[in-house]
């Protein structure tokens, strides 16, 4: 049974793969960072839970359908089995920025899915990384510690937030294979 102060949750689109202002739409399009790959495997093998949690509206809006997500969610799978490690839960907001939905990051509802799936209590003290300011306030909202990467749109995160590094309030590293180091070394 996991537990949350050993799970890390991560974003999928700029943290573990390539991100794209126009949608990863295909299995094609969707490139992974080969460190983070390499990240999630170490973690993995070193008794951390490791979880992704997505947006991808681009299935409200069209771009692609389920059966895509999930081609590109098995690659992803696979990968990581390959490199040694286990990805424990993989969840997704289906749902556009209009839908009224309660799953869409910002809010916490795709996290709270993710700790019923994994049978958990709670998030509190577990990791939420992301490139965004929208993973960073979903995990807050469920009392995980905050992790920006300055992978995808990490960057362009920063320069409109620099506030969120105040006080060590967020932690940044230049991408998730930063991060599993300095996890890895406490």
């Amino acid at each position: 049974m996991p537990q949350a102060d050993k799970l890390v949750i991560l974003d999928r689109d700029g943290v573990i793969n390539r991100d794209s202002d126009d949608y990863v739409k295909s299995l094609d399009e969707w490139i992974p960072y080969p460190q983070a790959i390499d990240a999630i495997a170490r973690l993995s093998r070193a008794g951390w839970t490791v979880a992704v949690a997505t947006n991808q509206s681009g299935i409200a809006r069209g771009y692609y359908d389920e059966a895509t997500l999930a081609a590109m969610h098995d690659r992803l799978d696979t990968l990581v089995r390959e490199a040694g490690g286990e990805i424990a839960r993989i969840v997704h907001c289906p749902h556009g920025p209009d839908d009224g939905c309660d799953c869409r990051k910002p809010l916490p509802g795709l996290l709270e899915r993710l700790r019923d799936d994994l049978g958990l209590t709670t998030l509190k003290g577990s990791w939420m990384i992301g490139d965004s300011l929208r993973d960073l306030e979903a995990g807050l909202a469920v009392g995980c510690r905050p992790v920006l990467v300055r992978t995808g749109k990490g960057e362009r995160t920063l320069a409109k937030r620099p506030d969120l590094v105040e006080n060590d309030r967020t932690r940044v590293f230049a991408d998730l294979a930063g991060f599993a180091d300095w996890l890895l070394a406490q």
